[in-house]
């Protein structure tokens, strides 16, 4: 039989790897991501394989129940309101397969308190939308009952604004009027916003 010794700086190169990529301390490293928005979620799949993730993408809560029940992943990223229901749903079903799975539930600003009721649920985090692959890694990394550390560069105010102002818009199918509306804010301003370009 031949075996084969690990020198020790390899050992401690692949401890130092370990110290700063967590992920590398999971055998099973795939992740489920089942949000909608096909933009976003091929943007974020990329950008978690990129970061040594084996991904999976569904749109909806019946392909991620689906997927979970073919193979319930180590990982989760779940976006709360879906076309055909609830991302509780998926999160509730993922813990009855797998408890030790960590999930991250992706929310809106206005629901918020929803979340904390999916982290009751079983969801080990939840993340305000607009989220982005650094912040998503980071919160599934951490260790339950410590929260990741904040974003070297986050957005600033008027970008989380607007970045919710946007999506309000494009769910109300670009409808200016209706968007206002929704946002309690005067058509006109609304319009002043949407003409600017994306601030910093």
């Amino acid at each position: 039989m031949l075996t084969q010794s690990v020198s020790p700086g390899l050992a401690a190169d692949a401890l130092q790897t370990s110290e700063s990529d967590p992920l590398a301390a999971y055998a099973d490293r795939t992740l489920l991501i089942v949000d909608d928005d096909r933009p976003f979620s091929t943007r974020l799949a990329r950008a978690m394989e990129a970061r040594g993730y084996e991904v999976q993408v569904a749109e909806s809560v019946a392909e991620g129940v689906s997927l979970v029940e073919t193979r319930a992943p180590a990982f989760a990223v779940i976006d709360m309101r879906l076309g055909d229901g609830n991302g509780l749903d998926v999160i509730a079903r993922l813990k009855e397969k797998r408890p030790e799975a960590r999930g991250v539930i992706l929310t809106g600003y206005g629901n918020i308190a929803t979340a904390v009721t999916a982290v009751k649920l079983g969801a080990f985090d939840y993340l305000a939308k607009p989220a982005d692959a650094d912040e998503i890694h980071g919160t599934l990394m951490a260790q339950p009952g410590e929260r990741a550390d904040p974003p070297e560069n986050p957005m600033s105010a008027d970008r989380v604004r607007w970045e919710h102002i946007q999506r309000v818009y494009e769910l109300c199918s670009r409808n200016v009027s209706e968007t206002a509306r929704r946002l309690n804010m005067h058509r006109r301003t609304l319009q002043r916003i949407l003409a600017k370009r994306a601030p910093r």
